[in-house]
Order: C-alpha cells, then structure tokens, then sequence
C-alpha cells in the first residue's frame, strides 16, 4: 500500500520503511519506464565455488589497499567505484542470502515494479552480518572519510525489481538524521549491473550539491527530482552512470548527489548498501519524515544525543583486525 506520509514534512515518518520506499519512489519523473514491453534477457549467474563461513570471514576481514588517487577522486568527486571489493564466489553467496531472506519477507505475487527494502538483517543472518561488520569494508569507509573509528547507521538490501523506475535525485544528508558530514554508504551489487538495469549513477564533483540546495523539497510529486535534473543539465555537471561490473562496489559521500535508472531487464537487481559514519556523532535535534523510522536504527537515543546504540556497533578499528 502506498505510505501517505504526514502533511508536515517535519514530522517524524508515521509508517515502516517498506512503506517509505513506496512513497519515495513516486517522487522520480518516470515517465518512460511505463511505456516499455520488452525487457532485456539477464543471464544467469555463472557458477562458483560458495566459500565456507571462515573462507568468508578471511576475504571480509583482509584488507583492500586504496591508493593515493583513490583519496583523491573521493575527496574530488564524493564517490568512487572500486574492482574486485568481493570476490565473485562472495557476491554469489551475497546473492543467495538477499534473496532467501527477500522470499521470507515479500510474496512473489506482491513484488511487480517495486523497490524492496530490508534493514538491520545482520541481526538476524550470520551470513549478511560478516558483509556488515566486515573490516574490510569498514575500514575503506574510514579511510576515505579520514576518520579513525566508524559505526554501522544500517545494513539495507535494496531490490529493485523488473519494471521499477527510476530512483529520484537526492543526497543522503537528508536521510540520515546524523549532526556530520563524515558518512558514507558502501553499496555493493550482488550481481553485475548493467545498463538496463539501472546502475547507481553520481553527479560530479562533490560540490555540485551547492547547485540544487535551494530547491524545495516536494514530498506530493516529482518537481523536486525534475528541478535538480533541470538545473544539472543546464550546468553540464558531469553524470558518472557506469555499469558495475562483478565485484564492483561504490562508496559515497552523504552530500554526494545520485540516482539510479529503471529496470528494464528480466532480473531483480539486488545490492547490500551498508552506512558507516564516524563514532562520536549526534543525532540532528529535529529529524524529519525523510529520515524514515530512524529509531529503528539507533534506537534509545533521542534529537541531540549521541548516536551509539547497541545497534551501532563500531565496525573499525575490529576485534577481527587479526589479518590488517
């Protein structure tokens, strides 16, 4: 059922976060996607090996060298794709879990063009919690942010099915309800992500996020996704849509403006996308209906407190820095 949010967008989100999926994705100009017959053929995953828990744990805890110009083009542009985060026996795997806990969740017959979400599963699945707590990961997010310990805000396994629009424009510092600027979401594909498929796409460079911070907020229509398209076009700000390859990861910045395309192949698009912010932050005094259930994730701490539930466990420096 489609969420119908509060009138005052400062209000808290009265609603879960499925819901708030389903009213968020209203918000793009998806004119096109409802025109499209024929969707394009995925092949199947091709086979590997599934690596054992501890041959997991090992990849997930062994550290991924970022080089100077990795700093760099993270620092310039607010994002940065990486090769080879997992191995392609772990998105396999990824793969296999996502979609197993999808099934215990969503019926088949109640998934057509929809954006499903869940969060907090590494709670419940010791497979998603070693991607979520990996010091792998968590340790890439600290490098590039140039902090020394960060906390998980959410694990969130995002499918886009076939026939799913587009994802509006927006930054994550709305929805984050965090008093810092030192946030980053790993988003990680558990399959390659075509074109057709719709691949997270960046604006460029970081600061183009000054270009559009003017523009209202409409939570009734998609004026505010067309407004920002409108005004990056006629600023030729440079959009990095790049398909992701096997492997392939992102990590961005919380003021780093995306999206993400439509759909239009045969085959969920599945991805893991963990947020990482440094340990010491507060949270916002006045979160709004954009942050969705925040409570949900840092439950216990009120407007102006500090953000460390138990919830938010310091992911790095680990008590798995055995291999770093």
């Amino acid at each position: 059922m489609l969420a119908e949010p509060s009138e005052d967008l400062n209000q808290y989100w009265e609603q879960d976060n499925q819901a708030w999926w389903d009213w968020y994705v209203t918000l793009a100009d998806n004119k096109d996607i409802d025109n499209v017959t024929n969707f394009v053929d995925i092949e199947p995953l091709q086979h590997f090996d599934m690596p054992s828990d501890s041959e997991l744990e090992d990849e997930l805890s062994t550290p991924y060298h970022l080089t100077e110009e990795h700093h760099l083009t993270f620092r310039r542009d607010g994002f940065i794709r990486l090769p080879n985060v997992l191995s392609p026996a772990a998105v396999v795997r990824l793969r296999e879990e996502l979609i197993s806990l999808l099934n215990k969740t969503f019926p088949i017959n109640n998934r057509s063009k929809r954006f499903l979400s869940l969060e907090m599963m590494w709670l419940e699945s010791s497979i998603i919690r070693q991607y979520v707590l990996s010091p792998r990961i968590a340790k890439i997010s600290a490098d590039l942010l140039s902090v020394k310990s960060v906390r998980l805000y959410h694990d969130n396994a995002l499918s886009k099915e076939p026939g799913c629009g587009r994802t509006p424009w927006h930054y994550d510092d709305h929805h984050f309800p965090l008093e810092t600027n030192d946030v980053v979401t790993a988003w990680m594909p558990a399959q390659p992500v075509p074109k057709a498929m719709g691949p997270l796409s960046f604006a460029k460079p970081l600061n183009v996020f000054n270009l559009v911070k003017n523009i209202n907020f409409n939570k009734n229509d998609t004026s505010y996704d067309k407004k920002v398209t409108e005004v990056f076009k006629a600023n030729n700000v440079a959009i990095d849509s790049k398909p992701f390859k096997m492997g392939e990861a992102s990590f961005h910045h919380n003021l780093s403006f995306h999206t993400a395309g439509d759909n239009r192949t045969s085959q969920s698009r599945i991805v893991l996308a963990n947020t990482y912010f440094a340990d010491g932050a507060r949270v916002v005094k006045k979160p709004t209906m954009v942050s969705g259930d925040w409570q949900k994730f840092i439950p216990g701490v009120g407007p102006g407190e500090i953000a460390a539930s138990k919830l938010n466990p310091v992911c790095w420096p680990s008590i798995q820095k055995r291999k770093i």
